[in-house]
């Protein structure tokens, strides 16, 4: 049995506040306009292409492999043609514009110079020193971009560092739990702190009838019940997937220790709730509905 001197999911709380702070861009205007301005204007496009550049210019089957929830055919009608219109570097430098300009509007010029971003840029960088590229291809890639100079944005790319890291990691324990990937979105959007339905099937790429013959496939497993909610041992499932996923991804949150990873919190969770209130996310994204 694995023994930690970290509080009982303390990094996945830490997770639960860093990853937002990197997907903000992805629902942002400014990533539209940047990545419209070097020739990929279609949105899933663009976020087929920023979120796999680091992987260098690869086909359809590499993203559909590591992104794990998109329908293979909706993948297929971006990639590879978003490399014709824009090299994976092109790309790259869109993205950290896209960034940068989202980050300012979110949080403010005082809050992106304050010392707690910068201290918050530290602390992560810290944590993502022992993140292992092993199995974690999209990890593996973004760790070899190099760390940007401004604070605010070292401290986007370790969140993107450490995100990667868990997502990686995430995937080997669904295929583990034997969910594909729209199950996986079913029984998370069951949980309630997934994706809602309506949110997926608009994102990606499945239909009505792909989802409730997930749903179908889940009741005869006794995940689900009639009425779409999970059973006791559906609840079971999902919990036990996010605890072997921390187990997964326990090695930077112990690496910056337990006060470590409190600070970090502490300041990821004021600089969300400053880009949460300033409308950084869509209404309705998470949910059963």
């Amino acid at each position: 049995m694995t023994t930690t001197a970290l509080p009982e999911r303390a990094g996945r709380r830490c997770h639960n506040v860093l990853n937002p702070l990197h997907s903000a861009h992805y629902f942002s205007p400014d990533l539209g306009r940047e990545l419209a301005a070097v020739g990929i204007a279609d949105p899933r496009g663009a976020y087929f292409a920023v979120r796999s550049a680091a992987m260098g210019p690869v086909g359809a089957g590499t993203v559909t492999a590591t992104f794990y929830n998109f329908r293979h055919g909706l993948v297929a009608e971006h990639v590879p043609a978003v490399w014709e219109a824009a090299s994976p570097r092109t790309v790259l430098e869109a993205r950290g514009r896209a960034v940068d300009a989202t980050l300012r509007r979110l949080l403010g010029e005082e809050l992106i110079r304050s010392a707690e971003t910068a201290e918050a840029a530290e602390l992560a960088l810290r944590a993502a020193e022992a993140c292992s590229r092993t199995a974690r291809p999209l990890y593996a890639a973004h760790a070899d971009l190099p760390v940007p100079e401004e604070p605010h944005l070292a401290l986007w790319h370790a969140a993107t560092l450490l995100r990667e890291h868990r997502g990686d990691g995430h995937l080997a324990v669904l295929l583990d739990a034997e969910l594909d990937p729209v199950e996986a979105l079913v029984s998370h959007s069951a949980t309630g702190k997934g994706m809602s339905p309506k949110w997926a099937l608009a994102t990606r790429g499945w239909d009505r009838a792909d989802w409730e013959a997930a749903a179908g496939r889940l009741r005869e497993r006794g995940l689900l019940d009639a009425d779409g909610e999970l059973t006791e041992a559906g609840v079971a499932l999902r919990r036990g997937i996010e605890a072997e996923t921390d187990r997964l991804d326990r090695a930077p949150y112990e690496h910056l220790g337990a006060a470590g990873v409190a600070r970090l919190t502490e300041i990821a969770t004021g600089l969300l709730t400053t880009a949460s209130a300033a409308g950084a996310f869509p209404a309705g994204m998470i949910g059963k509905s």
